[in-house]
C-alpha cells in the first residue's frame, strides 16, 4: 500500500482531507457531555396518599406495586421510601444500555396490573411514572426583588407559567418546584361541627357534589323539528370560583327553610396547596425549580436550552420578580471540557517540539505533526457514526493518543532520514526502502495496540460505558495513524524531505549540538551495557523476578476505589433535627447554617430547601445547595469544594439542636447523592422493624470504633415520636360507627383531603378540606373529632377511641423487596473508598443472623469494576499474545513480546501510590494503555531483530543491532508520548483529578517500560528463541520477509559491524566469546 502511495502524493492528501473535513462536520453534531450514560437508566414511580403513616404507605402502596416489579425484563435494583407524610416514590434501575422508553412502558403495564389494590385516593392523586436521571442538574429561582410579592403567589405564577415551560425544554425529565401553587383551602372548626350535628364526611361530600361540571348539553341539537333554525349550547355554572361561592356551599337543609352553609362550620379561602416554607435565595425567600435530565438528555444543551427559555419569559413576568439559576452542574461541564481541549492543544505543542529535538528539521517534523488533526477528527467521525458524544472520557482519550498517533509516522520519518544520510539515496528511493523494511513493524504495533483495546469494547455496565469511551477514540485513532503511516506519511516523505549527501549528520553547533552528543553519548552507553547485558541474560532475570514480586505487593496494597472525587464547584449541606421537630426549628437552623456558609470567602450563592432532603422528606429536614466561586479564583487547595466541606462540618458542629453535614457531590451524580459509599443493610430474615434498627445502631457503633471509616452515619430520616390512637372496635360497632367513616374523618381533618378541583385563572385548582391548626395540634384534639355513625347521628371520637404515645418510623425504605436501613460513610483520611466498603463488610459480618447487605449506586459499580479487573487485562494480554503468533506465525516471537508487560506495569503502580492515588477505573485505562504501549516498543526490536538473525546473524549479534537502530525511535515516541501526557498530569481547576489519575498512571508506566524494556526486549528475545528453536519452515519465511524489507545478507552483515563499532574488544568478546568475530549462524 505503501508504495502506491508514494508515486500518488495527490490521491493521499485527498483522503487525509477528506478525514479532515468529515471530522470537522461531525464536531459540530456531537452532543456535549461530562459523561457518557454511564450510571442504569431508571424510572421512577411517585405516589401520594393523604394522612398515611410511612408504614401503611409502604404496607398498601409501595410494597402492591413492588410484587408487580419483579421480573421486570433488565432490572436489576429497586428502592421504595415511604414518607410520613404521605408520599412515598419507588426508583427501578435497569441494565445500561436498557432503551428508557421501553422500560417505561413495561413498567406503566406492570403498574396498571396492581392499581385495582391500591387504595382509591392514592389512584385519585394519580401514581406518576417519570424517566429521569439522579439528582438535581440545576436549580432554577424565581424570586422578587423588592418582596413585594407574598410566596404563595409567586409559587402560584410558577406553576402556571414557568413549570410548564421548563417541562417542555427538550431533555428535561423531572420538575419538581419548591413552594406552593394555590388552591381552595376549606379550614373546618371541629367544635362547629359537632354544634351543628356535621361530620367531615358531610362537608367533602357536599363539595363535591355542588362544585361539579355539567355537562348540560344543547339546545336544538339535532335530531330537531323542521321549524327550529337555531341552536345554543345549554351553560350552567357547576364548578364554583370564589371563597365566597365555596362558602355558600349548603350542608344541609333544613324544613323550616333555614340552612346549614359552609361558611358556617369552616374558613374558606384562597391558600397554598402546600405550606412548607418555600426556598431560599441566600437568605431570602424565593421559589425554587429543581431540574432532573432525562436519561439520555445532553446536560450542557439543556441548561443553555433553559437559560434562553427564561430570557424570553423574563419580559412577561410580574414587576420585580426576577429568575436565575444560581446551582448548574453543567458549569462544571463546560469547563471540564475546555480544561481537556487546553490540555489537548498543550500536548500537541509539546508533542512537536519533542520531534523537532530529535528531528532537527522542520520539514522532519512537519510530516508526523500532520497526522495528529487527521487522526483526531477522523475520530470524531467515528464517534459521531457510533453515537458517542464528547464528554471527559473521549477527551482523555483523544490527549492520550496524541502521542501514539505520531509514533508510526516518527517511525517512518526516522527510518527513511536515517537511510538518506547513511546511503544518500534520494528522498523517493529512500522512502521506497524505508517503507519495506519498516511495514512489518508499523502492522504489528498497530495489531498489538488494537488487541489490547479491543476487549474494553465489549464489557458491559457502567464501566464497561467508561472502558467504550477509551475504547472507540483509541481504536478509531490507532487504525487512522497506521493508514496514515502507510499512506499519507510516505507520501510526504517522498516530495517534502530535501535530498542529503551520505555520511549526513545531525547539527554539530549550537543546543542541537549539544543534544546530540549527549544523545550519542547515552545510546553509546545503551549499547555497550545491552552487549554487558546479553551474556549475563538468565542472571538479569533475578531483576525481572524482583520487579514482578514488587509489582504483586503493590497491586494488592493499593486502596480501591470508583472514580476520584472531583472538585465540581458545588457541595451540599444537610440539616436534620431530632425525630419530631417542626419546620420552624428546621429554617431557624438553616438560617443559621446560611449565616456562616455565606460568609465563607469560596461561597457564590446559596439555595435552601425546608422539609426536602436526599434523606427524605419531612419537618425536620432541609437541604441546602452552595455553588462555589470560580476554580481560577481557587487555586489553594484549601479553598476546594473538599476542603470547605470539612471546614464546614466543624464550623456548623456548633449549632445546637440539629445534625448539620456537609458533603461533596459524588464523581457522577446519577450514580449517588454524595461522596463516600451507599449501604443497604436488609432484614432478610423477617426479625421486624425494632430488630433492623437494633442491627443498624450495633453497625453504626463498631463503625465509629474502626480507624479505617468516617462520617459512618444513617442516611434516612430517624424514628419520631407518634401518637396512637387506639380504637375499641366493640364501642364503635355498638354506637354504629364504621371502620371506613373513622378512616375519613381522620385523613380529611389531620391529613387533608382533596376533594376535586375549580377553575381559577384558566387553571384547573385543587380543594382542599382540613382541620384548622388549633384544632389539630394536642393529642386530645383528635378525641373531639366527630365521625357519623349508621343513623347519620355525629360521635365523637371520645365515644370509642383513647390516645398514647409511641416512637415509630417516619420513613420507611425498601431495597429489592425488603426492609431495609440505609447506611452512609467515608473513608478516613488516607484510606479509599474500596478499603472503607471491606472494613463495613467485616463488620457487617458480625451481625445476628437474617441480616444481609447489599452496595447501590457508585458503590455497587466499584465493586464489580474491581471484579472485572483482573479479567480485563487477562483478556488484553491473550489478545495480544494471540494476534501476535497470528501475525508472526510463531508462538515463541509474542510470549518475548508480552514478557515485557510487567515492566510499564510496576511504573504505573509506583508512579500513583508515590502520589497518593488509588485504583480506579483511570488507573486500569492506564494500565491498558500500558500494556499495549509496552509491548509496541518490544515489537519495534524484535521485528528487527528477527529480520537479522533470518539472514544468518547471532541471535546476539542480530538483537544488539536491532536495539542499536531502534534505540533512537524508541526514545523519540516514549519522549513525545510522555510528554503529551504530561499537561494531564500537572492539571488543576476543574475535572483535574481525573486528568491526574490518567496522566500520572500512564507516564510512570511509560517511564519504566522505556528504561527497563530496552535492555529486557534484547534478553528475551535470546532467551525464548534459544528455548524455542525455529523450524525450518519458520526461518524460510522470515529470511524471505528480511529479503522483501531490503535486509539481505550483506546488509545484514553492515548492520552488525555498525552496532558494534563503539564496543570494546572486551564486550565483544563477552558478547560472541570467539576472540570478537560476530558468528555468522542461527
Amino acid at each position: 500500500m505503501a508504495q502506491f502511495f508514494i508515486v500518488r502524493p495527490v490521491f493521499a492528501w485527498v483522503i487525509a482531507l477528506f478525514i479532515m473535513v468529515a471530522g470537522a462536520v461531525s464536531i459540530t453534531q456531537l452532543p456535549v457531555a461530562q459523561f457518557p450514560s454511564v450510571a442504569p437508566p431508571t424510572i421512577v414511580l411517585s405516589a401520594v396518599y393523604p394522612g398515611a403513616s410511612a408504614r401503611t404507605m409502604e404496607d398498601s402502596v409501595l410494597a402492591v406495586i413492588e410484587r408487580e416489579m419483579n421480573g421486570s425484563p433488565g432490572l436489576i435494583y429497586m428502592e421504595g421510601v415511604a414518607q410520613a407524610d404521605g408520599t412515598g416514590n419507588i426508583t427501578i434501575s435497569f441494565e445500561p444500555g436498557t432503551n428508557p422508553d421501553l422500560a417505561q412502558v413495561d413498567v406503566q403495564n406492570r403498574l396498571a396490573r396492581a392499581t385495582p389494590r391500591l387504595p382509591q385516593v392514592v389512584v385519585q392523586q394519580g401514581v406518576r411514572v417519570d424517566k429521569a436521571r439522579g439528582g438535581f442538574a440545576f436549580i432554577t429561582i424565581l424570586y422578587s426583588e423588592n418582596d413585594s410579592i407574598e410566596p404563595v403567589a409567586l409559587g402560584d405564577f410558577a406553576a402556571r407559567n414557568l413549570v410548564p415551560e421548563l417541562q417542555r425544554v427538550p431533555g428535561v425529565g423531572q420538575v419538581q418546584q419548591f413552594g406552593s401553587e394555590r388552591a381552595m383551602r376549606v379550614w373546618i372548626d371541629p367544635a362547629k361541627l359537632v354544634g351543628y350535628g356535621l361530620a367531615t364526611s358531610d362537608v367533602t361530600a357536599a363539595i363535591a357534589a355542588q362544585n361539579a361540571q355539567v355537562a348540560s348539553g344543547i339546545l336544538g341539537d339535532v335530531p330537531n323539528v323542521p321549524q327550529q333554525t337555531i341552536f345554543a349550547t345549554v351553560v350552567v355554572r357547576g364548578q364554583l370560583t370564589t371563597p365566597e361561592q365555596f362558602g355558600n356551599i349548603v350542608l344541609r337543609a333544613n324544613a323550616d327553610g333555614s340552612s346549614v352553609r359552609l361558611k358556617d362550620v369552616a374558613r374558606v379561602e384562597f391558600g397554598a396547596q402546600s405550606y412548607f416554607p418555600p426556598a431560599r435565595l441566600n437568605g431570602r425567600p424565593a421559589i425554587g425549580i429543581g431540574v432532573q435530565l432525562s436519561p439520555t438528555a445532553n446536560a450542557l444543551a439543556v441548561a443553555k436550552a433553559t437559560r434562553a427559555r427564561l430570557d424570553e419569559l423574563a419580559p412577561y413576568f410580574p414587576a420585580g420578580v426576577k429568575a436565575a439559576i444560581p446551582f448548574d452542574t453543567s458549569e462544571f461541564v463546560d469547563i471540564s471540557i475546555r480544561q481537556v481541549v487546553q490540555t489537548l492543544f498543550e500536548a500537541v505543542l509539546l508533542v512537536f517540539l519533542v520531534m523537532y529535538a530529535f528531528l532537527q528539521n522542520i520539514r522532519y517534523t512537519i510530516i508526523p505533526t500532520l497526522v495528529v488533526p487527521v487522526a483526531l477528527l477522523g475520530t470524531f467521525a467515528v464517534l459521531l457514526a457510533l453515537g458517542f458524544s464528547i464528554n471527559v472520557l473521549t477527551m482523555f482519550g483523544m490527549v492520550l493518543v496524541i502521542g501514539i498517533v505520531v509514533d508510526d509516522a516518527i517511525v517512518v520519518v526516522e527510518n527513511v532520514e536515517r537511510i538518506m544520510s547513511e546511503e544518500g539515496l534520494p528522498p523517493l528511493e529512500a522512502t521506497r526502502k524505508g517503507m519495506r523494511q519498516i511495514s512489518g513493524a508499523i502492522v504489528g504495533v498497530t495489531v498489538v495496540l488494537v488487541s489490547v483495546f479491543v476487549p474494553l469494547a465489549f464489557f458491559s455496565g457502567a464501566v464497561g460505558n467508561i472502558y467504550r469511551q477509551f475504547a472507540a477514540v483509541m481504536l478509531s485513532s490507532i487504525l487512522l495513524s497506521a493508514f496514515m503511516a502507510l499512506s499519507f506519511t510516505p507520501a510526504l516523505c517522498a516530495t517534502l524531505l530535501e535530498p542529503v549527501e551520505a555520511g549526513h549528520k545531525h547539527g554539530k553547533g549550537g543546543v542541537f549540538g549539544w543534544f546530540n552528543r549527549a544523545f550519542t553519548s547515552g545510546t553509546h552507553g545503551y549499547e555497550r551495557a545491552v552487549a554487558w547485558v546479553l551474556p549475563r541474560a538468565w542472571r538479569s532475570l533475578v531483576v525481572y523476578v524482583a520487579v514482578a514480586v514488587a509489582l504483586a505487593w503493590m497491586w494488592m496494597r493499593l486502596p480501591t476505589s470508583f472514580l476520584p472525587n472531583e472538585d465540581q464547584g458545588a457541595i451540599f449541606v444537610s440539616v436534620q433535627l431530632p425525630p419530631g421537630a417542626t419546620v420552624e426549628r428546621t429554617r431557624a437552623v438553616q438560617v443559621q447554617a446560611e449565616k456562616y456558609m455565606l460568609a465563607q470567602p469560596e461561597v457564590r450563592s446559596m439555595v435552601s430547601v425546608t422539609g426536602f432532603s436526599f434523606v427524605g422528606s419531612g419537618q425536620n429536614a432541609g437541604l441546602s445547595f452552595v455553588t462555589l466561586k470560580d476554580w481560577s479564583e481557587r487555586h489553594d487547595p484549601s479553598h476546594s469544594a473538599q476542603a470547605l466541606a470539612r471546614r464546614a462540618i466543624g464550623g456548623l458542629a456548633g449549632i445546637r439542636d440539629a445534625f448539620v453535614f456537609a458533603l461533596s457531590p459524588p464523581p457522577i451524580p446519577e450514580l449517588g447523592r454524595a461522596s463516600g459509599f451507599a449501604f443497604r443493610l436488609q432484614d432478610r430474615g423477617g426479625n421486624g422493624h425494632e430488630a433492623l434498627l437494633a442491627a443498624r445502631n450495633q453497625l453504626l457503633g463498631m463503625a465509629a470504633q474502626s480507624p479505617l471509616l468516617a462520617a459512618v452515619r444513617p442516611d434516612g430520616l430517624e424514628d419520631a415520636a407518634q401518637v396512637q390512637l387506639h380504637i375499641d372496635r366493640d364501642k364503635a360497632s355498638a354506637l354504629g360507627v364504621n371502620f371506613a367513616a373513622i378512616n375519613a374523618a381522620l385523613s380529611t381533618a389531620l391529613g387533608s383531603s382533596y376533594v376535586n378541583d375549580f377553575p381559577n385563572a384558566g387553571r384547573l385548582q385543587r380543594v382542599v378540606v382540613q382541620a384548622d391548626a388549633p384544632a389539630r395540634m394536642q393529642p386530645q384534639d383528635l378525641l373531639r373529632l366527630n365521625v357519623l355513625n349508621g343513623a347519620g347521628q355525629p360521635v365523637p371520637f371520645a365515644a370509642f377511641a383513647t390516645t398514647s404515645w409511641a416512637v415509630g418510623p417516619i420513613q420507611t425504605v425498601r431495597y429489592n423487596g425488603y426492609p431495609t436501613m440505609r447506611i452512609a460513610g467515608e473513608p478516613s483520611p488516607g484510606h479509599s473508598t474500596g478499603t472503607a466498603m471491606a472494613e463495613m463488610e467485616r463488620l457487617a459480618a458480625k451481625l445476628p443472623p437474617g441480616f444481609a447487605y447489599e452496595w447501590t449506586g457508585q458503590s455497587r459499580e466499584e465493586r464489580l469494576s474491581g471484579a472485572t479487573a483482573l479479567v480485563l487485562f487477562g483478556f488484553s494480554l491473550l489478545s495480544v499474545f494471540l494476534c501476535l503468533a497470528a501475525l508472526y506465525e510463531s508462538w515463541s516471537i509474542p510470549l518475548s513480546v508480552i514478557l515485557v508487560v510487567p515492566l510499564g506495569v510496576i511504573g504505573v503502580l509506583a508512579a500513583v501510590t508515590l502520589r497518593g492515588m488509588e485504583n480506579d477505573v483511570y488507573l486500569k485505562v492506564g494500565l491498558i494503555t500500558i500494556i499495549g504501549l509496552s509491548a509496541k516498543n518490544a515489537v519495534l526490536i524484535v521485528e528487527f531483530a528477527k529480520d537479522l538473525h533470518a539472514q544468518g546473524k547471532s541471535l546476539v549479534a542480530a538483537v544488539l543491532e536491532a536495539a542499536h537502530i531502534r534505540f533512537r525511535p524508541i526514545v523519540m515516541t516514549s519522549m513525545a508520548f510522555i510528554l503529551g501526557t504530561l499537561p494531564l498530569a500537572i492539571a488543576s481547576g476543574a475535572g483535574s483529578a481525573s486528568q491526574r489519575a490518567v496522566g500520572t498512571a500512564v507516564i510512570g508506566g511509560m517511564l519504566t517500560a522505556t528504561t527497563l524494556a530496552v535492555f529486557f526486549v534484547p534478553i528475551f528475545f535470546v532467551l525464548v528463541r534459544r528455548i524455542f528453536k525455529s523450524s525450518k519452515r519458520e526461518q524460510e519465511r522470515f529470511a524471505e520477509h528480511a529479503a522483501q524489507s531490503g535486509i539481505t545478507p550483506e546488509a545484514a552483515r553492515h548492520y552488525v559491524e555498525d552496532a558494534e563499532t563503539n564496543l570494546s574488544d572486551d564486550d565483544r568478546r563477552a558478547l560472541h566469546g570467539n576472540g570478537g568475530a560476530p558468528k555468522d549462524h542461527p
